[in-house]
Order: C-alpha cells, then structure tokens, then sequence
C-alpha cells in the first residue's frame, strides 16, 4: 500500500526518510536534495519537506527531552524510526505554525503505520505515537517554558551553548534561538558572466537586492538555485551576505597577486575574480584533491581564472609573494547553524584544539607571504571568541580599522574587527579582520 493510500501527505514521506539517512551519516541538505527528486516534490511541498526535516534535526536535543517528559518509556526503548516519527510530530506541534494540533497527531500515527511490522506492531507504534503526541499538544508548550538549561531549550551540544553564554552573556539565547530558524536565503550575481539585468530576468518572484553587499539578493520563498537556469548558466553563486564581505574587505585589484589560502569551495575565490574582473592573478590553495578539482569546475562554470594548488596552506610550495590574502579556514561553522542542520552535532568539543592551531597555522603562513603594503584578511564563520579576536591577538600583526565603512557591525572585543549576527543582521554569523604586518621598530 503506498503512503498516499494511508494518507500520509509526501513532504512527510520525504522528511522521515531524510531523517533516517542523516542517522546513517548523510548530510542533511544532501539527504533532502535526493529524496525530494525522487518523489518529485517542487514548490511548497519541497519547502515544507525542508521545514521538517531541518527542524527536527536542528531541534533534536528539545525534542528528545520533551517526547522524554510525555513518554512512559525510556527512550533507548523507542524504535529510531518510531523516534523520527515522534521527533517530526513534536515539531509540527511546538515550532512549526499553520499546522492543527489534530492534522500533527493524525500525520504522525499515518506515519507510524507506514513503517515495516505486523499488523499488531504497527498498531502498537500508532498508538504509542497517539498517545505521546497528545501529551504534548496538552502539556509540551508549559514544559519548554519551565526549561531553563539553554543548551537543552536551544537545541545546542553544551560546550558550543557555554561558549555562546561565556561570549554573548544575555545575549546569547536570542542567537541560539536564530540559531534553529530557517537561514536566509542569499546568492550572489555573478558579473563575470554577464550583467545584472540578464540574472535578474531569472530571478523568482520576492528575490530582492540585499543590504550588506551590492551584488547580494535575498529571495523569499522556496527556490532550489542548483536546479535553475541561473546555475548552468554560471550567473549566479548561493552566498550568504555575511560571507560576501571578506572578499569585497580584501578588495582585490587588476594586476594584483591574490591568495585565497583555503578556497575550497570556492564562493569567495570566484567573488575575488569577479571583484578585479578577472585582472588579478589569483591563487587558490586547497588540501584536498577531490575537492580542488570540484572548484577548478566551479571557476570554469562561473567563467573566473584561478589557479588552484592542492596542498597544506601552512607548508605547501608558493611562489613570491601577494598583495592580498584570504584566511577563510575550517572553523566550528557555529555561525552557519541554520543552514547547517547537523553541524552542531557533527562538531566535538575535542576537535576545537586542533581546529585552533590550524587557525592560527594559517594565518602566520599568510602573514609571511605578504607583500610590503599587502594586506590579509582573517574571517570564519564562528561565533567563538578562541576562533576569531583570540587568534588575531596570537599573532604580529596591526588590525586596520574597518568600522567607519560598517559602523553597525563593530565587534565588541576587537577594535576595527567586525561581527555579523544572525539575531540582529539576519545573516550568517561571521568574524572579519582585516590586518597588516606590523614594521619592525627600528
């Protein structure tokens, strides 16, 4: 019988089985991204997919504890599938507006009787899932009220939501709580391959030019850009505002020797080369071959020139030196959780120290390849400090001032720094530094 006989509405098809495979290890984007081709979900359907299936994962501390609170089993006892069902009903019924309480409940016990069993096990799972689900549309709002732990309330592993109360103080809830919303949807025209009217012929309808960078546009509404003419056509590049703006701080020049230390994959190489119109010599270093190559084809797509090496960029083979450096390096992404579903479970405390060296590794290697006069700039979608201002303090250099261009955007612990904020600027949460090598006394 298939799930559209019992009822069961294709968008929460899809999600449980993007929830299952994410269990298996997939990337949550990536896991939709199939799924809803296969059933051929599109527009709203698509968009409501989506919704679920990031929801449930984002918030699965939350759920999990409040599906603890309405459950007369321990939850180790609850079949993983059972538990997807129970994860994706208790988001409809807590965070997920325009749905009944009844259409919730009533989805989520078709659900359960999708699932492979008995007659009798599916009966049982139906009215596990009934009864637990109406506990929570009874009682499930008064008990996240009463939740004062944030990382529990907030979705968050505890090291990441201690870090975010150390650093943001009051503050910090309201970006955990962004944290769980749904990202802004950005992309970047690509004036390499053509001018702006030709992208914005193409764009849907609620796409509007974005406040941080000029070449930005946000767009309301579902729109799968990998699956538009624009991709092919190399107009365009998905980007969020906030990590538009190293590149135009690093403000590359024609004739300009420009080093993107680790560029892969490559939405801020190609914006350097659209920057100086493809007049700079422009050097991207990548450690991994696989996906060097897949920023080699990006670059062809966008139409950018790029030399891309593949190697350490704390130790491999560069030639002379550069008049600009970018120091994106791998970093927690505790900015980029709403567009991350799984990032904040992906991420173990153990790997921060690791992490932090690399950081610091890579900007002391940019550092010593600068040109007299060069200029670095140090960025990271994170919002810790041991990963931002504490590394720049760690290392020789003069923090130039970038706040009279972006007052609003001045970071609180770092003089001339700057902090993007999903809770107040509706973008990604990036640190930017924009640094010179400091002259020696003589």
């Amino acid at each position: 019988m298939s799930t559209s006989e019992k009822g069961l509405a294709p968008e929460r098809w899809v999600a449980l089985k993007v929830l299952a495979r994410v269990e298996d290890g997939a990337f949550t984007d990536k896991a939709l991204a199939g799924e809803a081709r296969k059933a051929e979900l599109e527009g709203a359907q698509r968009a409501a997919a989506m919704r679920l299936s990031f929801g449930a994962v984002q918030r699965e501390r939350t759920l999990d504890w409040i599906i603890e609170q309405a459950s007369e089993r321990p939850l180790e006892k609850i079949e993983p599938r059972v538990m997807d069902v129970l994860r994706i009903g208790t988001y409809e019924l807590l965070f997920s507006d325009g749905v009944p309480e009844h259409a919730a409940v009533d989805q989520a016990v078709r659900a359960a009787r999708t699932l492979r069993g008995s007659a009798a096990r599916r009966s049982s799972r139906a009215g596990l899932v009934n009864a637990v689900l109406r506990r929570i549309a009874r009682d499930g709002t008064a008990w996240l009220d009463g939740c004062t732990n944030p990382a529990i309330r907030h979705s968050m592993p505890d090291w990441i939501a201690e870090r975010l109360v150390r650093d943001f103080g009051d503050e910090a809830g309201d970006l955990m709580a962004t944290a769980n919303e749904p990202a802004q949807n950005a992309l970047r025209w690509n004036s390499l391959r053509g001018p702006r009217e030709g992208l914005e012929a193409l764009l849907p309808e609620g796409a509007d030019p974005g406040k941080i960078a000029p070449e930005s546009y946000v767009i309301t509404g579902g729109f799968d850009l990998e699956e538009s003419e624009i991709w092919s056509a190399g107009l365009a590049m998905g980007q969020s505002q906030a990590s538009m703006l190293p590149a135009r701080i690093l403000d590359p020049k024609p004739g300009e020797r420009v080093l993107d230390l680790c560029s892969a994959p490559g939405a801020k190489a190609t914006q350097i080369a659209a920057l100086a119109n493809n007049e700079a010599e422009i050097v991207a270093v990548e450690l991994h071959e696989a996906r060097a190559e897949a920023l080699r084809r990006l670059a062809e797509r966008m139409g950018a020139r790029i030399e891309v090496i593949v190697g350490d960029g704390r130790e491999v083979e560069l030639e002379g030196t550069f008049d600009a450096i970018l120091v994106d390096p791998p970093c927690t992404g505790t900015g980029v959780l709403s567009a991350r579903p799984d990032a904040r479970w992906r991420r173990r405390e153990e790997s921060l120290g690791p992490l932090l060296e690399l950081q610091k590794g890579l900007l002391e290697r940019a550092l010593g390849l600068l040109s007299d006069g060069g200029r670095v700039v140090y960025s990271t979608c994170s919002l810790l400090g041991e990963e931002n201002e504490q590394i720049v303090e760690q290392v020789d250099a003069t923090v130039l001032d970038l706040t009279a261009s972006f007052p609003t955007l001045a970071h609180p612990r770092l003089a001339g720094a700057l902090q993007t904020r999903p809770d107040r600027d509706g973008t990604d949460g990036f640190f930017i530094a924009k640094l010179a090598a400091r002259i020696p006394a003589s």
